[in-house]
């Protein structure tokens, strides 16, 4: 919303109970594929003024209904993804169409920074790719630039980034992985990994971030150019590292779970 993103507790689209209906009314900004969708799992205040986190709930509303209006966003980067603010002016909706508590939209947020983290660092190992392929091909001063010390140290050192933080999701889906092959609900351990997950993200944003800078500067002003896979792989870094939690966010909230014991 824009007023609350990261900060779940003050969401300000309201939900009020109309006999076997909800009368929605609020603004919804930054929703993927919104522009696509027919139906809005949205998160909505059913619970009274300063009810705080537990008094979102989670309501399917159909594009189709009336009073619902989606307009795009023009956004840096991923543009195919249809970002659009959603408005709902007056929306009856029955309560049929409740989905549950907030419980439900915490349980997403596990798994959708692990996918924000494991598209992350594809990007990250994508632009290492590429450096590698150019820094073999461009010339500068009469040798490759892969036989610059320098140059030599920026591909070790993306390199690096990107294996560890590789591992480290390989060994986050591992413990899903024994869970569920030895009979248990693999959904349990992945609710578990809530700091785990917030680190990942932050670790592998990190990474795609600076390797997206990294292969820019080797690429020089053709990097700068449209048209140019590392200028539009810099272009989608924000679009990772803010959704699903911001950097800071993450961070704090991985802490305050490992000081419970929870990491």
């Amino acid at each position: 919303e824009p007023t609350a993103g990261s900060d779940v507790a003050n969401l300000k689209t309201t939900a009020q109970e109309d006999g076997d209906y909800y009368i929605v009314n609020g603004l919804k900004k930054w929703i993927t594929c919104g522009l696509f969708a027919d139906y809005f799992t949205t998160a909505v205040r059913t619970g009274e003024e300063g009810s705080g986190m537990m008094g979102v709930s989670l309501l399917l509303i159909e594009k189709s209904r009336k009073g619902v209006s989606v307009r795009p966003m023009d956004c840096m980067g991923v543009k195919g993804s249809g970002t659009a603010y959603v408005e709902f002016d007056d929306v009856k909706v029955p309560k049929a169409n409740l989905i549950g508590d907030v419980t439900i939209l915490l349980r997403n947020f596990v798994t959708e920074r692990l996918g924000l983290a494991v598209q992350a660092n594809r990007f990250a190992r994508e632009a290492l790719r590429l450096s590698i392929e150019h820094i073999r091909k461009r010339k500068v001063f009469g040798k490759t630039l892969e036989k610059q010390p320098v140059v030599r140290y920026k591909i070790a050192t993306m390199a690096r980034m990107v294996e560890t933080t590789h591992a480290f999701l390989e060994a986050l889906c591992y413990r899903i992985v024994v869970e569920e092959k030895d009979g248990g609900n693999w959904l349990e351990p992945l609710l578990r990994l809530g700091a785990e997950a917030a680190l990942a993200k932050v670790q592998a944003t990190r990474t795609f971030e600076h390797c997206a800078r990294e292969a820019a500067h080797l690429y020089g002003g053709n990097a700068y150019v449209k048209g140019n896979r590392v200028e539009h792989l810099y272009r989608q870094v924000l679009s990772l590292a803010i959704p699903g939690g911001s950097e800071d966010v993450m961070v704090d909230a991985a802490a305050r779970l490992s000081l419970k014991g929870k990491l």
